[in-house]
């Protein structure tokens, strides 16, 4: 089926005037489509192997939807994979990838993420697991989930080759660090809020919102602010000041070992997936945190 039919499924009556390939990844591929006087779509093409992607998809922009209002794509139309593969038509975002931006001052960009994050998390979720549109293997309680995370992900660096005195340091400090993780409750994160899924208009720099809900999982707020610390933050201390500020005051000790995590779980993918390139510097990031000198 081509893009248009997509199109005139969810949209009868539309005329397509453009059709434009944002990305092609291994879950799917994405495309931009403009229309005859009326908005643009996004139009999501899965991979067979991931059309379970979709109902993910479907899901979590469902519970977004009750509190960002134009902030998140909105699910026009769901096709399950049948003749043709599984396909969403969704709303665009208008605004540009902050990876690809670059702002005067950062602190101000960032304040306006930790206030987003902090709206994010006042979704409760009823356990803690991977997000689909129900949660897998829930767990009760959040030690539970961390050490069963951090078991699965040791487990596959030990797998991969990685390092085993790197392992023993991070298995040492996990047992240290996962004894007093309670919460009142697990909360929808998305897991992957960094700066290549917020969109920013260039003009007045502000965030007119966010995308990609692919790894959403219901969790401890403090893991979906470290994950945004490891990835787009680091050692910028004006990003993590203006995010603070935003959000409110953050456990360093939490953002440490979910940070851990965080780095843990990439130097899996990428070793898994035959890209050794940052393998070095994620394995001396991790040393860094569980030593206490980064």
């Amino acid at each position: 089926m081509t893009i248009e039919a997509m199109v005139a499924k969810a949209c009868p009556g539309s005329t397509v005037t453009d059709v434009k390939e944002r990305t092609g990844g291994q879950l799917s591929s994405v495309f931009e489509v403009q229309r005859e006087n009326d908005e643009p779509l996004i139009v999501k093409v899965y991979k067979p192997e991931w059309a379970w992607k979709q109902a993910k998809e479907v899901h979590v922009y469902g519970l977004l939807e009750g509190v960002f209002d134009g902030e998140v794509p909105r699910v026009i139309h769901a096709e399950p994979a049948g003749d043709q593969d599984a396909f969403t038509v969704l709303t665009k975002i208008e605004g540009v990838p902050l990876s690809e931006a670059e702002p005067p001052d950062w602190q101000p960009i960032y304040v306006q993420l930790g206030k987003i994050l902090h709206r994010m998390h006042q979704i409760p979720q009823p356990a803690y697991g991977y997000l689909v549109d129900q949660i897998l293997e829930p767990l009760p309680d959040n030690e539970q989930y961390v050490q069963r995370q951090f078991a699965k992900k040791l487990g596959e660096f030990e797998q991969l080759g990685g390092d085993p005195a790197l392992h023993q340091q991070i298995t040492e400090y996990v047992a240290k660090h996962t004894a007093d993780l309670a919460i009142d409750h697990a909360v929808l994160c998305h897991n992957d809020f960094h700066e290549g899924n917020i969109l920013v208009d260039p003009q007045t720099w502000q965030v007119t919102g966010f995308i990609d809900v692919e790894n959403a999982i219901a969790a401890d707020p403090l893991m979906d602010v470290a994950k945004t610390v490891a990835y787009s933050i680091r050692d910028n201390a004006e990003k993590f000041a203006g995010l603070e500020a935003g959000y409110g005051a953050l456990d360093p000790e939490k953002l440490a070992l979910y940070r851990v995590y965080h780095s843990l779980e990439l130097w899996d993918w990428f070793k898994s997936i035959g890209e050794t390139t940052y393998l070095d510097s994620i394995a001396g990031d991790i040393a860094g945190l569980v030593s206490g000198t980064v």
